[in-house]
């Protein structure tokens, strides 16, 4: 595990994954699976009953959140998932459709003053960012992503892919919305990468520039299997727990 909050200077765009990495995801992510069963939670630091809101990845829903939820609740958070089911990516205009989605986080978390952490993963790590900017620090209290391409273009993922197949058109973005995604939030934002990722491109993950309440982490884990990484679960725990 490294925690980097540097430039990253060899984080130069690239391309996407080798079709190697992609083909390993299946077996990487069981594997990472079965050892998430052995691991040791007791050490990790438990939690103050904040909510807790997850994102799923494109593709995928609840149940893929399921091990991640299980982590936050266990460790004493009010945790949620997102909401809406199996995530088919943005639909229309995208400030509608996150406005929309901002409501309903609003309407699952309930009727309180207590800042939420949002988690992410993959696309849900968009939402995450996009929400924290939307609602702010005096509902956001904290900003995980894991896996998710913010500062990359189409071409450094394979997701794009699923996406086509999902959707029925190619996934394209305008250099506008580029330069959106990669501004962070203004809430503290941990942005977990894998070199080893076989969807996106490590470098689309990262946060360039250096900003005090942004930090780059670095686990070994494939892209499909962050979800349940025992590298990623200390680190959620432990940016949780942090003020």
């Amino acid at each position: 595990m490294n925690s980097n909050t540097s430039t990253h200077a060899d984080a130069a765009p690239g391309s996407a994954p080798s079709w190697l990495l992609l083909g390993a995801e299946p077996l990487r992510a069981v594997c990472e699976l079965a050892s998430a069963q052995f691991m040791n939670k007791s050490a990790l630091p438990q939690g103050d009953g904040h909510p807790v809101v997850l994102f799923p990845g494109l593709a995928s829903d609840a149940r893929a959140l399921g091990p991640l939820k299980g982590l936050c609740e266990g460790l004493g958070y009010t945790t949620h998932d997102w909401g809406r089911g199996f995530n088919t990516g943005p639909e229309g205009d995208i400030d509608d459709w996150l406005d929309g989605l901002a409501h309903d986080v609003k309407e699952q978390v309930g009727d309180t003053d207590e800042p939420m952490s949002l988690v992410g993963w993959s696309l849900g790590g968009i939402y995450a960012r996009e929400l924290a900017k939307k609602l702010g620090p005096r509902r956001t209290r904290r900003v995980i992503t894991i896996g998710t391409p913010f500062s990359g273009t189409v071409q450094q993922t394979h997701a794009g892919l699923i996406y086509r197949l999902l959707n029925g058109s190619k996934a394209e973005l305008e250099a506008e919305t580029m330069r959106r995604l990669a501004t962070p939030p203004e809430v503290p934002t941990t942005s977990i990468y894998s070199r080893s990722d076989g969807v996106v491109s490590w470098q689309a993950c990262i946060q360039r520039g250096r900003r005090r309440h942004v930090e780059n982490i670095e686990v070994s884990g494939s892209h499909c299997g962050l979800g349940w990484n025992t590298e990623v679960f200390t680190i959620v725990a432990d940016r949780l727990a942090r003020r």
